[in-house]
């Protein structure tokens, strides 16, 4: 068809006219697909208050009974992401993970730990580092152990609630959607971060480039000080 729409072309116009053509069926998908992706990023972020207070804060409030906010994501967190399955996490380590999280100091973490290995507490105990003497780990205690499982229960029987009330097709795909979702989170972070550390060192680089070397006291202008002193 568009070789009879053009005859008097050679074959490499008619073969650049396709190629044009072809770009822009490219370019009119692409708008297209941005135009649908921030539709859909629109509808998300109207939802974003709803399931954060009124969906992951209640399902964190029903698991942690009588802990904070803090000291429940630092227990929830040696479970998910400790050594020896779950059982034990370095100190350093929970604060790093949880400043992605809270605008904590490293400070207030330590007295959250502390405080829930004291009595009445005593989920957690504090141990040395074999890798390093400065450094503790939190080992969780068999208590420790216990109210884990118990806050899974509390939140798996409060999320079961809200599974009851939908068809099994919406459950599951909202289970892919999310495991996508929190993957494509720690694709962004971990970007994040990189360009984060990038730009550090730009400005430690450009800051440095930019000062002034200090004058070297090579001794001759306090030779030159005693020299006339001494004929005075």
């Amino acid at each position: 068809m568009l070789n009879r729409l053009l005859p008097k072309r050679s074959y490499c116009q008619r073969k650049r006219v396709r190629i044009n053509v072809a770009l822009m069926g490219r370019t009119g998908a692409q708008e297209t697909k941005t135009l649908a992706t921030a539709h859909h990023a629109a509808e998300l972020l109207e939802l974003f208050y709803p399931i954060h207070y009124r969906g992951t804060m209640a399902v964190e409030d029903a698991m942690r009974g009588e802990l904070t906010r803090k000291q429940a994501a630092i227990l929830w967190l040696i479970r998910s992401a400790g050594a020896e399955n779950g059982r034990r996490m370095r100190r350093k380590d929970i604060v790093v993970r949880l400043q992605d999280w809270f605008d904590v100091s490293s400070p207030a973490i330590t007295q959250a730990v502390r405080r829930m290995a004291q009595a009445p507490l005593g989920l957690v105990r504090l141990v040395e580092d074999t890798a390093s003497g400065r450094e503790k780990q939190v080992l969780l205690t068999a208590k420790g152990e216990r109210f884990i499982a118990t806050m899974a229960a509390r939140g798996q029987a409060f999320l079961q609630q809200v599974a009851e009330q939908l068809p099994e097709d919406q459950v599951s795909g909202g289970i892919e959607f999310l495991r996508a979702g929190v993957a494509a989170f720690e694709r962004i972070h971990s970007r994040n971060s990189l360009n984060h550390k990038t730009h550090q060192r730009e400005r430690v680089s450009l800051a440095s480039s930019l000062s002034l070397p200090r004058p070297q006291n090579d001794g001759t202008a306090s030779e030159s000080l005693r020299a006339v002193r001494s004929q005075s």
